[in-house]
């Protein structure tokens, strides 16, 4: 979520922010929300079923809670950073240059950096070899005997074989097109694109040094584009995606492909050739080459005639770039120049991510002859290592064996996490190839003779299915709807399995890809699965939703392991022969023992319980406060379950309510204790006080009835399935249709359908509430569809709330303050609605009308053309005659032109009536332009989000939506349609705790201990997910604000630099969090004295945010705030009035006229008119911002905090004064809240005599006054601390 709070970002669940101080200052407390539920019901991050699973995780891992103020694991860290030393490598003709390696790394890692170094990097085939003896790649530096600081290791050239030359030709590929962006845009190879360096000039570290002359602010051009100032309407959609002046290529040859006289022959093979390549240089000379053992040399074959004897010189090189450079002038110039440009860019713009991003604009990119792109395209190419086609990985036994790996100490969890980590994101990359193959009709089915729906394929040891309801196996849950979203389930299931990690018990690897209109599930394969009927291998669970079911006591034992992280109860179901069978899962999960022994379980869409209040049952009523909103309601299918953050938040709810009863008829004495206790730490969440409680009466031995009988009616109340101690769990097949219970159980059935009736009522009249009110405190601040779901799914609310979610604005008294959550959630309701009907729309068009068909769809979705009006490909009528007699056809082959009829107003009624059928709500608008007027959407804010959600990637331009003449989309501006990717994200358990330890040293004010920690974390995560990942984003982002508060502010700007690379590679150009960290690396900038920089930046920012979410968001009044202040530093006063005026009027729109922001606002804008010299509107600004405070602070003492600038005014109402670059990085400091870190009470009084020391305080009891009172936060804090920041720079 982007929040105020400086957190890890929500994709990582579960995680504990840094603080909780809401964008006012405010501590967030937890007031009682509305139906009575207590305040501890609103749980923000599902803390309680972390700890669950990391407790059951340590327990098995043997890793206790892996502290690090454990002395243990201290020590296991220090063995991972064994100091590195230095060697001297020797290359043939280079100097022989210094190398700082660790003990721990391979010489394969070597191998890599001397790839990559400007001088050595057209090396590929080489050994290194120390005194004569060749080391081996994969032994680690360490265990090499004679290897020391200052060891000289010499590079060799070797012989070359088939796959090294291969090797070569490719890694000489990828030097030539090292500074091409179009795998970016083609979304191949894990590239992505990063336009942070175009509004840098390049790496800040050192151009930092050359900026640094503060003096010349005259020549820093201030003037933002028109389209970024506040109140322009113009969207324009080109700046987002500046030209990098890098990316025009410098040409270095023509071609470079694979010859067609490949493979050599018998006879030349025996002379050592390996392959031909051919090659025209920039000057057009067209040239031959053999590959052979002793390295590359020219032949005398030309095109058409094949003579493979050396030519005349035949230039013999043992590299490619050694024999062209002899050939080519043009060649040698302009592959040195790239080869520095390349180096001199920022790693992390080259770094492959981990998981693929996908663009959703480019520009018209020249296609080019390209023999590496043309070979992968026909060879199943899956890794690095995997250049010869036929070698397919085996994933499941990779997958399960990584899961094996030993865990006991922290080096032994690293790698295993690492290898988790990295076999995760090969098989999610090799099945979404899989699966693009299978629907563009690539694969072959392994059943030809069915429908096409009901194909099932296998590819490259991974097998697909398409989401139809095939056979009618969903016929009772709700046909294809249900197959659409077991999938989805069946993942949520897999990670959550996955998570709990239990020693013994495997999931498949499961991936799940929409494209094209299309779902595939893409899954492992479980060994011997194939060999035989499903019957005779399921040995726990049922094939029928519950007509015959099946136990396994080995089953039980390792499902019992999972039932209490994940809160699933054991109980028994009846099978056709009415006997009880025991299980430990819903009915639905299967339980398989493949050929290699392992325990596999399947099918888990219903690991976690339905969802009620969309599921209607005859004959049950829900409680009051689901149907007081309308439920149950009908859905269209029978697979809604509850999410696993609303389980654990509803767990935590009751833990608060038990410790509530038990702690209010407790004996006297305990009572004592107990209150002791809670006076002494008030924070303690439910979870814990309820343990504290349970263990004290633990300890009674049960000798006093009286507190026995406490706890038992404690637990009956609360729904507990043991009556001495609180431990509720859900039975998932209560309400599965087929699934019979014996007789005996009927009591805690009964019990169990009260809990999912509390569960769901609890979801409407908790969560949703809760919601709500963290988006009006700012503690919650979607900015665009993706931030809305992650802040709906981090409370545990369903996306099919959304309806309910936007009634509830609606109604809310405080509407206006929540418009911009209002106006994003009609976005997204729009958009995903859309989404559905494009789904389909998709499944009609044979591929040929592909790009006709989409560009219609958007017109008749975003223009104001009223007829838009499909053009079919020429050629249609004529490929469709052939097409009749061929029945099995690929997925995406409907031939059908039904889609050409699609109206503007048909697909808009559409849209209405989808939002009333799922989402049930009303959308008063009948075409693009009413929704826009009515609900102030943007048009270019409906196009990202259609074609993020839909995977369609335009082409980069001005679009004009408004013309009633023509539409805005042509065929030729579709340019490509991506895969949407779900799939499971392993995680770095020990990094997290580092992570999260170092948070809260940071709260409790230890900054030093604090970052420490979080360094430590960050080469944790850099172990487990390699360099680049969206913790180590968060990583780097507060490390960068402690070094900005230490003062160390060149180290800030360094890592800052890092965290807005990697968000832009790993998130994505435009991601809200990209925006966020865009505007922490413009405050460092000018902090450094890069003032031009620093604006740069917040323009980029602001044009970012004006794209994703408009104008009105209170987060907008935050860099209007920024780029006013900046403004106002290089003395552009009108322009900086203009932003700073336009985040006064949001600041008070968001946050209440009589908030402080506002009264920060006002201070800030007398200021400039102060330094224009209009001093009766300074004064009146001032006097505003004075009342303000005045009203909102009530000792008297405190209000005179904003006496100094009145007075000021009357005394340089007689001369005029510049601001100092100080004073405006004060300020910056304050509206940035350097805020977000709570300092520890001693931190205070450390930071108190600073202050004290370097000016007289007025009054000097304003921090002990702070601690009492919660409101001044936002008032106070800034003082000491910026004073702090003042002093330090």
């Amino acid at each position: 979520m982007v929040s105020k709070t400086d957190d890890i970002p929500a994709s990582v669940p579960n995680c504990t922010p840094v603080d909780d101080v809401a964008e006012d200052g405010e501590t967030a407390l937890k007031e009682p929300c509305p139906c009575g539920h207590s305040a501890a019901a609103v749980v923000m991050n599902g803390n309680a079923g972390h700890d669950q699973a990391e407790e059951a995780e340590s327990k098995q891992d043997g890793s206790g809670d892996a502290d690090p103020s454990d002395d243990a694991n201290e020590q296991e860290v220090i063995v991972i950073q064994d100091t590195g030393f230095t060697v001297k490598i020797q290359a043939p003709g280079t100097e022989p240059f210094d190398l700082q390696v660790s003990p721990q790394e391979m010489v394969q890692e070597i191998h890599q950096v001397l790839m990559d170094r400007e001088d050595t990097c057209h090396r590929t085939c080489f050994s290194l070899q120390l005194d004569g003896n060749v080391l081996d790649n994969f032994a680690e530096l360490k265990s090499i005997e004679g290897l020391q600081e200052g060891s000289l290791l010499k590079v060799v050239e070797e012989p070359y074989t088939v796959r090294e030359a291969r090797i070569h030709v490719r890694h000489i590929r990828d030097l030539l097109k090292s500074l091409d962006p179009s795998d970016s845009y083609n979304g191949v190879d894990c590239n992505s694109l990063s336009f942070l360096s175009v509004f840098t000039d390049g790496d800040l570290g050192d151009s930092g040094k050359r900026k640094k002359k503060g003096s010349e602010l005259e020549q820093i051009d201030c003037t933002p584009p028109e389209h970024i100032l506040p109140g322009s309407k113009d969207r324009p959609l080109v700046p987002l995606q500046p030209q990098n002046k890098d990316w025009k290529p410098l040409q270095c040859l023509k071609v470079l492909t694979m010859s067609g006289w490949n493979p050599p022959p018998g006879n030349r093979k025996m002379h050592g050739d390996l392959m031909y390549l051919f090659i025209v240089t920039v000057e057009e000379r067209h040239v031959s080459i053999t590959a052979s053992t002793r390295g590359f040399y020219l032949n005398q074959s030309t095109t058409y005639t094949f003579n493979p004897k050396p030519a005349n010189p035949s230039f013999l090189s043992h590299s490619l770039v050694e024999l062209l450079s002899q050939i080519s002038p043009a060649f040698k110039k302009n592959f040195t120049a790239l080869q520095k440009k390349r180096v001199q860019r920022h790693p992390f713009e080259r770094i492959a991510t981990p998981f693929q991003v996908y663009s959703w604009t480019a520009p018209q990119i020249d296609h080019a002859m390209d023999c590496v792109r043309a070979e992968d395209a026909y060879t199943s190419r899956l890794g690095y290592e995997e250049h010869i086609p036929g070698q397919t990985r085996d994933w499941n036994e990779e997958l399960q064996t990584t899961r094996e790996l030993a865990r006991k100490n922290l080096p032994e969890r690293l790698l295993r996490e690492r290898a988790i980590f990295k076999v995760h994101s090969d098989f999610a990359a090799a099945a979404t190839r899989g699966a693009m193959a299978v629907i563009d009709g690539n694969v072959m089915a392994i059943n030809p003779g069915e429908e096409t729906r009901m194909q099932m394929f296998i590819w490259n040891n991974i097998f697909f299915s398409l989401g139809f309801d095939v056979r009618d196996h969903y016929k009772e849950l709700g046909g294809d709807a249900a197959a659409h979203a077991a999938p989805t389930n069946d993942l949520n299931g897999v990670r959550a399995y996955g998570a709990v990690d239990v020693e013994g018990l495997y999931t498949l690897g499961t991936v799940v890809v929409d494209y094209r209109g299309y779902r595939v599930t893409a899954q492992s394969i479980i060994p011997g699965i194939l060999e035989r009927e499903q019957e005779q291998s399921v040995i726990y669970g049922s094939i029928d939703f519950g007509k015959t079911v099946m136990s396994h006591p080995k089953y039980l034992e390792l499902l019992e392991k999972t039932s209490r992280p994940l809160k699933v109860q054991r109980h028994a179901v009846l099978n056709e022969k009415d006997s009880a069978v025991e299980l430990c899962s819903s009915v639905e999960c299967k339980g398989i023992i493949g050929n290699d022994g392992r325990h596999y379980i399947l099918d888990l869409l219903r690991t976690f319980p339905p969802d009620l209040n969309f599921l209607p049952v005859e004959g049950e009523e829900l409680s009051p406060e689901s149907q007081k909103q309308g439920f149950p309601r009908q859905h269209r299918h029978r697979l809604a379950c509850l999410r696993q953050e609303l389980i654990e938040a509803f767990v935590e709810h009751r833990y608060s309510i038990t410790a509530e009863t038990v702690s209010d008829s407790k004996p006297a004495d305990t009572a004592d204790s107990a209150s002791e206790t809670s006076e002494a730490d008030e924070t303690i969440p439910g979870l814990a006080q309820a343990k504290e409680l349970a263990e004290s009466l633990a300890t009674d031995d049960g000798s006093d009835p009286k507190s026995r009988e406490v706890v038992l009616n404690a637990c009956k109340a609360v729904g507990s399935i043991s009556n001495t101690s609180f431990d509720i769990r859900f039975n998932p097949d209560i309400f599965s249709p087929g699934v019979r219970f014996p007789e005996d159980s009927a009591e805690d059935i009964q019990k169990q359908k009260q809990l999912l009736k509390d569960a769901a009522a609890f979801l409407v009249s908790c969560q949703i509430p809760s919601l709500i009110k963290d988006c009006l405190d700012h503690t919650a601040l979607p900015m665009d569809g993706a931030t809305m779901t992650e802040a709906l799914h981090q409370r545990g609310i369903n996306v099919r709330y959304l309806g309910n979610v936007l009634e509830f604005v609606d109604k809310m008294p405080a509407k206006p303050q929540l418009e911009h959550v209002y106006r994003i959630g009609i976005t997204e309701l729009i958009t995903r609605c859309t989404k559905h009907i494009f789904k389909t729309y998709l499944q009609g068009v044979e591929l040929s009308a592909l790009s006709a068909a989409v560009s219609h769809f958007l017109n008749c979705f975003l223009s104001s053309f009223p007829d838009a009006v499909a053009h079919l490909p020429a050629d249609e009528l004529v490929s469709r005659k052939k097409n009749k007699k061929r029945r099995n056809r690929v997925p995406g082959g409907g031939d059908n032109t039904a889609w050409a009829s699609l109206t503007p107003s048909e697909l808009w009624k559409n849209i209405a009536s989808e939002a009333l059928r799922y989402y049930h709500f009303t959308l008063q608008c009948e075409s693009v332009d009413q929704a826009v007027e009515k609900y102030g959407l943007q048009k270019i804010t409906l196009l990202r989000e259609i074609s993020v959600k839909a995977g369609i990637q335009i082409l980069i331009k001005e679009y004009n939506f408004d013309s009633r003449h023509k539409p805005a989309f042509t065929e030729e501006d579709i340019l490509n349609i991506f895969p949407v990717v779900k799939h499971v994200n392993p995680k770095a358990s020990d990094a997290f705790h580092f992570f999260q330890s170092g948070q809260a040293k940071v709260q409790q004010g230890f900054l030093k201990e604090g970052c420490e920690l979080i360094n430590e974390a960050l080469n944790l995560f850099n172990n487990v997910y390699g360099a680049m990942h969206v913790e180590i984003c968060a990583c780097l982002r507060l490390l960068a604000r402690l070094n900005y508060i230490i003062g160390d502010h060149p180290e800030a700007l360094s890592n800052q630099q890092k965290a807005v690379l990697m968000s832009e590679r790993v998130l994505g150009i435009e991601h809200p969090n990209t925006i966020q960290e865009y505007m922490h690396l413009a405050l460092y900038c000018f902090a450094n004295g890069q003032l031009s920089t620093a604006l740069k930046l917040l323009y980029r920012a602001r044009y970012l945010m004006l794209m994703v979410c408009g104008e009105d968001h209170p987060e907008m009044a935050l860099l209007d705030s920024n780029i006013g202040l900046v403004l106002h530093g290089v003395m552009e006063y009108d322009l900086s009035l203009r932003f700073l005026e336009n985040a006064l009027s949001i600041n008070s729109k968001y946050h209440g006229p009589r908030s402080l922001k506002v009264a920060l606002s006002h201070h800030l804008v007398a200021r400039v008119y102060e330094s224009k010299a209009e001093f009766r509107s300074a004064l009146q600004h001032e006097k505003e911002g004075y009342t303000i405070y005045k009203n909102q602070v009530t000792p008297p003492s405190h209000s005179r905090r904003f006496e100094p600038p009145l007075v000021q005014l009357c005394h340089q109402a007689a001369g005029f004064t510049a601001p100092s670059m100080a004073s405006v990085l004060e300020q910056l400091n304050i509206i940035n809240g350097i805020i977000f870190i709570p300092l520890s009470q001693k931190d205070l009084e450390n930071l108190k005599a600073e202050v004290q020391r370097r000016q007289q305080l007025q009054d000097s009891g304003k921090i002990e006054e702070q601690q009492e009172d919660g409101q001044l936060a936002h008032l106070l804090e800034p003082v000491d601390l910026r004073t702090k920041l003042c002093n330090l720079k």
